[in-house]
């Protein structure tokens, strides 16, 4: 099972080497349920695709957003988690207010995410890329860019727990999205994960670590 780390909080790599977060919570929670183990390898995220295709992973759990363009390669469970893209900006910052206060400016994003994909619709803007969350957020408070477009919750968890200083997120969200666990295509394991899924959005489990790591309601999700 491919992730990446460094999304807090969905998967994080701890001092001793062991992993945590929201996704490998769950992940661990549907391979009890559907009877199989799961052993987890850490993959930068813009190597994860390619590692899908060429089936040197069984599969990917790493907040993967679920996109048209993506099911043209590889293939998704279910939605198990419905997120979006906001705008994080300096504290002290009053211009940025939505997409249109973006044109022009210079925007920070991770490579490989549906950030990076959004920021290149933004008129004139500059974009720089970066290969992790913390890499990006430190550009935008030493002031070497304008915002940052990354994931809504990862970036409301990081201020919430202190992590990020001096930063805050835009009122409104740019977009809706749903992640999904990432598998090649016709894979023999989709099945018993989105059985998983479907057992543990039942029985409670899912809304356990949902609360566990958000500290909030869980939403309703679509079945496919």
């Amino acid at each position: 099972m491919a992730t990446d780390p460094t999304f807090v909080p969905f998967e994080i790599q701890k001092a001793s080497g062991d992993l945590e977060g929201f996704d490998i919570d769950l992940m661990n929670a549907i391979a009890k349920v559907a009877g199989f183990a799961v052993q987890f390898e850490s993959l930068p995220f813009d190597g994860t695709i390619s590692s899908l295709q060429a089936k040197r992973v069984d599969a990917a759990i790493s907040g993967i957003t679920i996109t048209a363009e993506r099911l043209k390669t590889i293939a998704f469970s279910r939605p198990y988690f419905k997120a979006g893209l906001a705008i994080a900006v300096r504290e002290d910052n009053q211009n940025i207010k939505d997409f249109n206060s973006l044109k022009g400016k210079k925007i920070a994003v991770q490579i490989g995410s549906t950030g990076a994909d959004f920021a290149r619709t933004i008129p004139n803007a500059k974009i720089s890329t970066f290969n992790s969350g913390p890499e990006f957020f430190q550009d935008l408070l030493n002031g070497n860019v304008d915002a940052v477009v990354s994931d809504a919750f990862a970036t409301l968890y990081a201020i919430k727990n202190g992590k990020l200083k001096g930063i805050r997120v835009v009122a409104n969200l740019l977009t809706e999205e749903y992640y999904g666990i990432a598998t090649p295509k016709d894979s023999p394991h989709l099945d018993a994960i989105n059985k998983g899924i479907a057992t543990l959005l039942s029985n409670g489990t899912y809304k356990q670590i949902y609360q566990k790591w958000f500290n909030a309601e869980s939403p309703q999700l679509p079945d496919s």
